[in-house]
């Protein structure tokens, strides 16, 4: 009873300890904001700070102070997410969310930039939002348990279309490039996506990324693949730059 005692004690005291350098991050982030700090320098300073926040038995971290294990975003269950939501100290529940969030997003930026940054601003929105208390705790980690649940969705969207992860981010990539979407016919866009990993793979070589005249002519080649499938012309080079961009990502996993 003791050492029970002692170990509740001690997750309580992190929880407040926690809770209080979470609502100081809070209020620096709303106030530098309004002087028009870097969110990026704000939240590095932030980090830096509440890393140097030490209890008795070591530094802080959000997911022991919680009594949770760090968790794999991929195989995260509902019922952890279930557990997340009913932390005592809401505060957490909401880093928690934010860390693991911003940890799989950053983890899916390679493979697909398009989704990843659509992903970003939905997180960065929803916890706007909560910094000017346009929410309140509970409804924000609502939000970022719904935007969990979507991050893992995404990942098997590809097996259901029939495409490969590289296929998929290109697919992505045209698709979520304006109107596309709807002026094409769906199977035009997954044909077109699986022509282009074929496509950039061909016209790629070591070192490719810093050749002026190896990208040049993978520019054309991608050209000529949206042309042939009828892709709006008045879109096309802003979906060229996608895929060069998303080419680029992708190229760090190859085998050369």
């Amino acid at each position: 009873n003791l050492s029970e005692n002692l170990r509740s004690h001690r997750v309580t005291s992190q929880w407040k300890s926690t809770a209080f350098c979470l609502t100081i991050r809070a209020n620096l982030l709303k106030n530098t904001a309004a002087r028009g700090e870097r969110r990026e320098v704000v939240e590095r300073q932030i980090k830096q700070l509440m890393s140097r926040a030490v209890v008795a038995d070591g530094i802080l971290d959000v997911f022991t102070a919680a009594g949770l294990d760090q968790p794999d975003m991929a195989v995260m269950s509902d019922e952890f997410l279930a557990g997340v939501r009913a932390m005592p100290e809401r505060s957490l529940a909401v880093e928690a969310l934010r860390r693991l969030l911003a940890d799989a997003i950053g983890a899916r930026e390679r493979s697909s930039i398009v989704e990843a940054r659509k992903l970003t601003e939905r997180l960065d929105e929803a916890l706007r939002r909560y910094h000017n208390r346009a929410v309140d705790s509970l409804q924000v980690i609502d939000e970022l348990i719904a935007l969990a649940r979507d991050v893992k969705l995404s990942a098997s969207l590809a097996g259901e279309l029939g495409l490969t992860e590289e296929e998929m981010a290109f697919y992505l990539a045209l698709a979520e490039n304006g109107s596309a979407k709807e002026l094409m016919q769906v199977n035009d866009l997954l044909q077109l996506a699986r022509h282009l990993v074929i496509q950039i793979k061909k016209s790629a070589s070591i070192d490719w990324t810093r050749k002026e005249s190896v990208r040049a002519k993978m520019r054309l080649e991608v050209r000529k693949l949206l042309a042939r499938y009828g892709y709006p012309p008045d879109l096309q080079k802003a979906a060229i730059d996608l895929v060069i961009e998303q080419a680029e990502g992708l190229a760090r996993d190859w085998d050369w």
